[in-house]
This record gives C-alpha cells, sequence and structure tokens, in this order.
C-alpha cells in the first residue's frame, strides 16, 4: 500500500484502523484515529518524544491514513495492509478501533515473526474462547492469538479483571499476566529480548486518566506508570497498536490526548531503539 507521507525502510509507519464492530458493550472506537492525530499535531504541545527524538523531524515516521474497510472482510483487508507494510520493511502503529482488530494485525505479524513476544497493556486479559457468541469479540482476540501459535510468548500488564474461565485460559496458552497488584514490572519487562508487539489498550490506564473508553474500570495506570513501563521495553519493537480509546465517551478530548501522548512516546521507542 502506499502512504500519505514518504517512509524510509525500517520506519514506522501510522495505520488508522476505524473498526468497532466487535465491540461488545457502547461502540464508538471507530471514530478514534482522526482524532488521535489531531491531538498528536496539536499546537498545545511539541512533537519530541521523551526519548530525544523529533517525531516533527522529516521521514523519522509516515502516515498512511485510515484504512477504509468493509464489513464483510474487514479482518482479512487489515490483514493485507498490515502484511504489505511488513514486506516493504515498514513497522506498523495501527490506531484502532476496538482490541479485535489485534486478531488479524497480528496474523501478518505471526506470518514473518517466529519468535515474537506481545507485550499487552489492558485492564482486561482479552482470552475469552467466545463472549456474547462471538469468537472474534474484543474480549477474544489473545485466546485466537495464542491458540493459533502467531506469538511465542504473551506478557499482559495492568490485568484487574481476571475470571475463573480467563485464569484457565491464561493457564492454558502460558500467559504471563502481570496484575495491577503486582506492579511495577519495569524489571520484567527489561529482560524481554525478543523482537516485541505492543497492544496498547486505553483502558489499562485509570479512567480519571481516560475517561474516553467504553470499559471504564476503576483502579488502573497512571499515564506516568504506562510510560514508564513502555519506556522499560528492552527488545525491538516491530509494531504496536492502540485500540479502545472511544470519543463519544470522552471528556474535554482529555483521552485523544492521552492516546497521542502515548503514541509518541510508542513511536519515539520505536525510532530510538
Amino acid at each position: 500500500m502506499s502512504t500519505k507521507t514518504a517512509a524510509r525502510s525500517n520506519s514506522p509507519v501510522v495505520l488508522g484502523i476505524p473498526f468497532d464492530a466487535n465491540s461488545s458493550f457502547l461502540p464508538g472506537a471507530a471514530g478514534a484515529p482522526p482524532l488521535i492525530r489531531e491531538a498528536f499535531r496539536c499546537d498545545s504541545s511539541n512533537l519530541w518524544a521523551e526519548s530525544g527524538v523529533d517525531l516533527g523531524k522529516e521521514g523519522v515516521f509516515a502516515d498512511a491514513g485510515d484504512l477504509p474497510l468493509a464489513a464483510s472482510d474487514a479482518f482479512a483487508q487489515i490483514q493485507n495492509a498490515v502484511g504489505d507494510l511488513l514486506d516493504n520493511s515498514h513497522r506498523p502503529v495501527c490506531l484502532g478501533g476496538d482490541h479485535s482488530i489485534t486478531e488479524p494485525i497480528v496474523r501478518a505479524f505471526g506470518a514473518r515473526f517466529k519468535d515474537l513476544t506481545i507485550v499487552h497493556f489492558d485492564a482486561h486479559p482479552d482470552l475469552y474462547d467466545e463472549l456474547q457468541g462471538n469468537r472474534h469479540s474484543h474480549a477474544c482476540p489473545f485466546a485466537r492469538i495464542m491458540e493459533d501459535g502467531l506469538a511465542k510468548r504473551l506478557v499482559q500488564v495492568g490485568i484487574r479483571t481476571m475470571n475463573g474461565h480467563q485464569r484457565e485460559q491464561a493457564e492454558r496458552f502460558g500467559v504471563e499476566v502481570i496484575g495491577m497488584q503486582d506492579l511495577p514490572a519495569l524489571d520484567r519487562l527489561k529482560k524481554i529480548a525478543s523482537p516485541t508487539y505492543v497492544s496498547f489498550d486505553m483502558d489499562v490506564l485509570d479512567p480519571a486518566f481516560a475517561p474516553g473508553i467504553s470499559h471504564r474500570e476503576p483502579g488502573g495506570m497512571s499515564v506516568r506508570e504506562a510510560i514508564s513501563h513502555l519506556h522499560a521495553l528492552a527488545g525491538p519493537i516491530v509494531g504496536a497498536d492502540i485500540v479502545e480509546y472511544n470519543p463519544q465517551q470522552d471528556v474535554s478530548q482529555l483521552t485523544a490526548m492521552v492516546g497521542a501522548k502515548i503514541l509518541k512516546e510508542i513511536l519515539g521507542k520505536m525510532i530510538r531503539g
């Protein structure tokens, strides 16, 4: 696929995926990508990441715009688009959308990375075998990913809604669950040396910091805690997604700005290495 901004080889490329057909409660995340971009470019701040990377510099990353999706084959379109970026030596950073988009994204990665580690920030483990009769619900992507062997390792950070079924699923798939009560876990993340895919669900954050989400779960991470754990990642970040920002539930565009900050720090980390 062609990008709207020219991208150097191995550079990050932002791709919007406006899809929320698999949301189980309060849809609206499909409207997130353009608002995260708007906040990212907002004059209230600048384009420097805390890692010292100037994201306003020409060519450090590219933006492929939003993927036009047909509801009938959205997952195939997502997988193909991400695969095209990978085959052109780019590192996709996808803006969702609900969390179900991680399944087709990681299918593209799994076909090209045999030792992939996923670091998943979330209030929820998203390991249901099915939810409301839907095996591709936004509550199920990591069950599909792990049962199909698309990642060698799954590390989940910030979990605080683990129930019996999902605990059994985590044990079945060998998922490493780091609950909120176990944080900080900086040393554990520093030990991950393999190619790393970051999946960042905005509801890992306490809703006081990010109210614009569909499933508010109090007791979450602060923005500073999340950034510290992102910065602790030692392995090369080969791709990422930011999902579950729901503009319809936001307050004064606060969550859009937080999403843009997370995007900035992920991009800075990828570029700085």
